[in-house]
């Protein structure tokens, strides 16, 4: 058990996630000392007093550690916790006798602060120095997140953040429910006589949103979910063709469907959706050993990976993703060599590599002392080997992001052939531009006053709520968007 003392709450979230990434299994407990609370003993107890300086105090059975820094509640709010966060870093390195590959940073979209320096007129030594100097970034870490973040700022270079926005589409439904999965996803089987239901009140929500966004330009459309291909080949006509006729799809720069679960893809479906301007579509192995696939649920086998990207390919789809996790239960580093060499024989045109991240909803948490024997293991020589093979289809890095409680402290990556990038994905990531979006548990993100302020308005996940609460849903988005995008 690690404890936190603050004499005052400040940065206390903060402190407490760069603790957690130096020590991710431990409990970590936070408490102000101007505050009552109950007297224990820590393993380890971080004391953290703010004043005319930032004072940290390691202790722990055996010695302490001390440093501080100036600090003046005048001083920038970032500034200030960019200094706490370097002193607390300083004397966890000196604690662990170890650096993280991320240096201090806890936020998730590292490229966003390397594209924002490189905005303000900083050339890309000047914004790697920064960073390294400011973050403790490593060197490979920081020339990731700056070549990422030019090749973004390529890509979006034609978007109109002001006056545009993004379509998200929300498919909740999936054939079975992966043991690590966070997301707004329900089975299938339990909700199949309420699909069509569901789609009705989609489609009303939708019908609210082309009216309301009618005077801006809709720059991508992404179907996600859950597994949009759950959705039976009339179910998915019907979708389609509603969106068809209430956006300009035409005008769009992307629109993917994110056909996901190979279990889900049949060529019929495939054929309905290429009825449909639809540029981009995602088939998700998330690993090609079948074992591993056994044991986090996907209910589908590693030829059926094959058999639905090779029926995507005959049905016409010349841009398709595939999305791998590293770092699943079992895995090691020759089974994640299998994967991608059994990837590289399919040659997709992209390729997502997520380092798993077991949030709080997840199964694999949730019954964590059924899994508790489980071996998870990611590292730097896992995501470089990762590179390697990407690199080998002729695919270069162009999105990145993090997430909490990710294995190895590390990333997630998006690789792309040239013209196949998903701008979808760059733009939710950099928070360059308002994604409006629709379905149970779809969270709308309000971008405004070039890109300073961010609001959102969630839809609510449950799905029988969600069909019974629809016109609420839609009053939600009427408010957010007559006060932030008007």
């Amino acid at each position: 058990m690690i404890g936190i003392s603050f004499n005052k709450r400040e940065f206390e979230y903060d402190a407490y996630t760069l603790l957690k990434a130096f020590y991710p299994k431990a409990e970590i407990e936070m408490f102000c000392t101007e505050e009552e609370h109950e007297e224990k003993e820590y393993e380890m107890l971080v004391s953290i007093v703010y004043g005319e300086q930032v004072s940290i105090r390691l202790l722990t059975g055996e010695h302490s550690l001390q440093e501080c820094a100036p600090f003046h509640e005048q001083e920038d709010r970032k500034l200030r916790k960019n200094k706490l966060k370097q002193v607390l870093y300083r004397l966890l390195v000196q604690e662990t006798g170890r650096t993280l590959p991320w240096g201090n940073l806890t936020g998730i979209r590292p490229t966003k602060i390397a594209m924002g320096l490189i905005e303000s007129g900083m050339s890309n030594a000047q914004a790697a120095d920064y960073m390294r100097k400011t973050y403790f970034t490593s060197n490979e870490k920081t020339a990731l997140s700056i070549t990422i973040a030019n090749r973004e700022r390529d890509l979006l270079k034609n978007i109109d953040y002001q006056n545009g926005y993004s379509l998200y589409v929300g498919i909740p439904f999936c054939p079975s429910i992966c043991l690590y999965c966070s997301f707004s996803s329900s089975p299938l089987e339990r909700w199949r006589d309420r699909v069509d239901e569901y789609l009705d009140a989609l489609l009303k929500e939708l019908d609210f949103i082309s009216e309301a966004m009618k005077n801006k330009t809709l720059d991508t459309i992404y179907i996600g979910g859950g597994t949009p291909t759950t959705l039976e080949p009339e179910q998915l006509r019907r979708l389609l063709k509603h969106i068809q006729e209430k956006f300009p799809v035409d005008q769009t720069k992307e629109y993917t469907i994110e056909a996901g679960r190979p279990d889900s893809i049949t060529r019929e479906k495939l054929l309905a959706i290429r009825e449909f301007p639809v540029t981009r579509i995602s088939v998700n192995p998330q690993t090609m050993n079948q074992s591993t696939l056994d044991l986090i649920g996907r209910k589908h086998t590693v030829e059926d990976t094959r058999h639905a990207f090779a029926l995507a390919r005959e049905c016409g789809f010349n841009n398709i993703n595939m999305d791998l996790i590293v770092g699943l239960p079992g895995e090691h580093i020759e089974d994640v060599r299998h994967t991608l060499s059994e990837v590289k024989k399919l040659d997709p045109d992209s390729l997502t590599v997520h380092s798993l991240a077991v949030k709080r909803a997840a199964r694999l948490n949730i019954f964590r002392d059924q899994y508790k024997e489980m071996e998870f293991e990611n590292n730097q020589e896992i995501m470089d080997l990762a590179m390697k093979y990407a690199y080998e289809c002729q695919m270069g890095p162009y999105y990145l992001y993090r997430q909490k409680n990710m294995c190895g402290n590390l990333e997630n990556i998006g690789y792309a052939k040239v013209d196949k990038a998903g701008i979808y994905n760059i733009l939710i990531m950099e928070e360059k531009q308002s994604i409006i979006a629709a379905g149970a548990g779809a969270s709308t993100k309000y971008v405004f006053q070039n890109g300073e302020r961010i609001e959102r308005t969630e839809n609510v996940k449950d799905v029988a709520s969600y069909i019974a609460r629809i016109d609420e849903m839609i009053e939600r988005k009427r408010v957010g968007i007559e006060t932030w995008l008007k």
